[in-house]
């Protein structure tokens, strides 16, 4: 006999219903704009979450290590191996970082964060630097010598103009040049590939040092120019005969804008960021050229200086306290480790220069 008692078991809502419950529970009477602001509210907390978490520097790698991963084994002792890995793996950092490349982000966080941007480049004009000095001096036995060509490929990609967000983004400028260094680094490690060199002479390596002077010496003096300073003007002195294409005031007042200190000050602290690694490199690839010269020390000294650039910022703002003031002026200090290493530079490259 069939069961004609009914089922009175509530079935489960489907989703529509589920979804019209929930306009009904949390948005009752159409109030679509509280929604909203629920919805902005917590965006503005990822945002600023994502914002601390990208603003944090990356860590420093052993270039050893690093190299290491990136030939086969048994040929990282080959002379340039290190500092052209070294390179390779300062850009790769540079572009892989937590949020990647931000100095052509045109949303948020990327959009607002002001100090990181100013790292990443700082990091690559030193990059830049010395991808420069691979394609017109380490690669090159003479001045005459034709130069590589996956350097002369790989170079100016580097230089590429840092705030492009589209058509084509910075950072796929960048990769297509890591490319090309990667080639050179596979030929130079190749020892049926004769025709990929590394130099590591003395005069190459002084020739570099020479780019690093004039960075860090920009560095040092817009780093200073944080409280302001009245200066002579310097620029002809010690020639007579000198000229210059328009006159200039005999004493003039240098200061860096107050809404730029934090920019040069995180600027500085990626540029020694990168100058750590290419250094400690080159005291890899350049050994035998620093024990003749005894001039490792030198080079070690130069990176302990530098080394001091990357201690923790306690402080959640850059302060600008003047030189002598109550309050710190952290662009003053690191202006000093700045002017150390370079003069420690200019040392060094006088004792290379000598017989």
């Amino acid at each position: 006999m069939a069961d004609d008692t009914l089922d009175v078991t509530p079935k489960k809502p489907g989703l529509r219903q589920r979804l019209q419950n929930f306009v009904d529970d949390y948005l009752p009477r159409g109030n679509w704009f509280r929604f909203a602001g629920i919805l902005l509210a917590i965006y503005a907390v990822i945002v600023i979450i994502l914002g601390f978490v990208w603003s944090v520097a990356p860590s420093e790698f052993d270039v050893k290590a690093k190299t290491a991963e990136m030939v086969p084994a048994g040929r990282s002792d080959v002379t340039g191996a290190v500092t052209t890995a070294t390179l390779i793996g300062v850009v790769d950092t540079l572009l892989e970082k937590r949020g990647g490349f931000l100095y052509n982000d045109r949303m948020p966080p990327g959009l607002y964060l002001d100090n990181m941007p100013h790292w990443e480049y700082g990091v690559l004009i030193q990059s830049r630097d010395l991808g420069r000095a691979f394609r017109e001096v380490l690669s090159r036995s003479q001045s005459q010598s034709k130069e590589d060509p996956d350097l002369a490929l790989g170079e100016p990609r580097l230089n590429f103009q840092t705030d492009s967000w589209l058509l084509p983004p910075s950072e796929s400028e960048y990769r297509k040049g890591l490319k090309y260094f990667e080639s050179y680094l596979d030929r130079l490690v190749d020892p049926d590939q004769p025709d990929a060199q590394f130099y590591a002479r003395a005069d190459n390596l002084r020739e570099w040092l020479s780019m690093i002077n004039a960075r860090l010496g920009s560095l040092s003096q817009r780093l200073v120019a944080s409280v302001g300073q009245r200066r002579l003007n310097t620029d002809l002195a010690g020639d007579a005969g000198a000229t210059q294409a328009t006159s200039a005031p005999s004493e003039m007042e240098v200061r860096t804008p107050w809404t730029e200190i934090d920019d040069v000050f995180y600027e500085a602290r990626g540029s020694a960021w990168a100058l750590i690694h290419f250094l400690r490199a080159a005291e890899i690839d350049f050994a035998e050229v620093l024990e003749k010269k005894n001039a490792r020390v030198s080079l070690q000294q130069i990176i302990r200086e530098l080394e001091g650039t990357q201690a923790v910022v306690w402080s959640p703002f850059i302060l600008n306290g003047t030189g002598f003031g109550f309050l710190a002026n952290h662009s003053l200090v690191m202006a000093s480790y700045l002017a150390r290493a370079n003069a420690a530079i200019i040392d060094l490259r006088d004792l290379l220069a000598q017989g």
